[in-house]
């Protein structure tokens, strides 16, 4: 996401942008910033098929998950645009790839954040989803990768786990489906509840720039127009 600078109002900027998109447009840039939340992000370890990755952006886009962390250790993720259906630009995708071993990084990072990590994985004997109280404490859900599921690094950073109550012979879902289940139930919990799940006003409106940004055309040349008719705001670099 792009930076910029706060002691010029962000308001000024997004009232220049609005004017270039319809009004239609603008009411859903708005609807959409408001229902967005950080209380809750999602990380994904290690997921080596694309399509089941993308499918858990998409997943978080539709409940107002802002922020999604992938972790590429062995696996490098590449977003299948057949699955996401643009959803990926909407969001705040953080990749953990730069060195061998990359979940201890991130977890360390969320955890510096104030988040919980809370490990999924069907043999957890701790919580089961319905008993879980998301509204205690910033929740980082961490989802493993297809096969093994989290690593012994999560087990070691996790404060809590959480389980899918299953009835079958299958042991575990497919990791969209995992995902859509847990967010689904507790996002309405977080809805539901009188804390502060949405984004800060600050935080919210620079989501308002960047989304504008990408949905107005020629936005560079339109950048640059409005920084030389407000000279005073002047943009981090």
């Amino acid at each position: 996401m792009r930076l910029y600078p706060f002691f010029c109002t962000m308001k000024l900027l997004i009232d220049y942008l609005s004017a270039l998109v319809t009004q239609e447009r603008m009411q859903v840039l708005e609807r959409v910033s408001q229902n967005r939340t950080r209380h809750l992000t999602v990380v994904l370890e290690d997921i080596f098929q694309p399509q089941n990755a993308s499918a858990v952006l998409r997943t978080c886009d539709c409940f107002g998950i802002q922020d999604v962390h992938i972790v590429e250790n062995t696996n490098e993720y590449n977003i299948n645009p057949d699955v996401v259906l643009g959803a990926s630009q909407w969001l705040s995708i953080y990749n953990y790839n730069t060195q061998k071993e990359n979940t201890s990084t991130a977890l360390q990072a969320l955890k510096s954040e104030g988040y919980r990590i809370v490990a999924t994985s069907p043999h957890a004997e701790e919580r089961s989803l319905e008993k879980f109280d998301v509204t205690a404490q910033k929740t980082a859900l961490v989802f493993g990768t297809e096969l093994t599921g989290i690593s012994e690094t999560v087990n070691e950073y996790a404060d809590d786990f959480l389980k899918i109550p299953m009835f079958g012979f299958t042991e575990s879902f497919n990791i969209s489906v995992s995902a859509a289940l847990i967010l689904q139930q507790l996002v309405s919990q977080l809805r539901d509840s009188d804390i502060d799940w949405r984004l800060p006003n600050d935080e919210r409106e620079a989501l308002l720039v960047d989304w504008l940004l990408k949905t107005v055309k020629h936005s560079d040349k339109v950048l640059r127009r409005f920084y030389k008719e407000h000279p005073d705001f002047t943009p981090l670099t």
